[in-house]
């Protein structure tokens, strides 16, 4: 069903280490994960680094992880089809995806970082997709990626079905300081244990 889709990221991974692809999905999918994100009520604060620690000063957005029983399912089924994908054509050794939705309320940011530190070999390739219908760029909360010299590389609008995927341990990147309620999904792509 995405075999093209699969391609074309599996392609520029190879490439560049990178891809932005707007209208990547189903715009009906698109639009329920919105109503998912926007009905949760029990976001929590997310921490920073492997400890959990909340530190408003460098991260204030809200999340909730996502599990089988949630209404994403379609969403997990694509990227679980992508694991196999990459995993047949790169030999990448995947074992599992982890994904939250993110809520970024009203000036509300993420500090530059990197998803995996250089050869930890947890987090491997990331992904979000955005979830913000009829966004205004007046709003903010853009996704800013730099190159490995720490160079601005491109700057993402968060629209809703924009989806984004790198290398976790090769591109710093920071969210912007949101003007309006924002949301997206992040996962990662992981080689460790669950």
């Amino acid at each position: 069903m995405y075999e093209n889709l699969y391609s074309k990221i599996t392609d520029a991974l190879v490439e560049d280490g990178y891809i932005i692809i707007e209208n990547a999905l189903n715009l009906t999918f698109a639009h329920n994960l919105a109503n998912l994100a926007k009905n949760i009520t029990d976001y929590k604060r997310a921490g920073i680094s492997t400890k959990s620690e909340l530190d408003d000063t460098r991260r204030r957005d809200k999340i909730y992880w996502i599990d089988e029983e949630d209404d994403s399912r379609e969403y997990l089924s694509f990227t679980n089809g992508l694991r196999e994908y990459l995993n047949q054509n790169l030999y990448l050794g995947l074992t599992y995806y982890e994904a939250h939705f993110a809520r970024y309320d009203t000036n509300d940011f993420y500090e530059k970082h990197l998803d995996a530190f250089k050869n930890s070999k947890n987090r491997v390739v990331t992904t979000v997709y955005y979830l913000n219908e009829d966004w205004d760029e007046k709003n903010g909360g853009e996704l800013i990626i730099y190159d490995e010299e720490n160079r601005p590389l491109t700057k993402v609008i968060p629209n809703a079905n924009t989806l984004v995927i790198f290398m976790s341990e090769k591109f710093p990147h920071e969210v912007q300081k949101s003007n309006a309620v924002r949301y997206s999904i992040a996962g990662w792509y992981r080689v460790d244990k669950i």
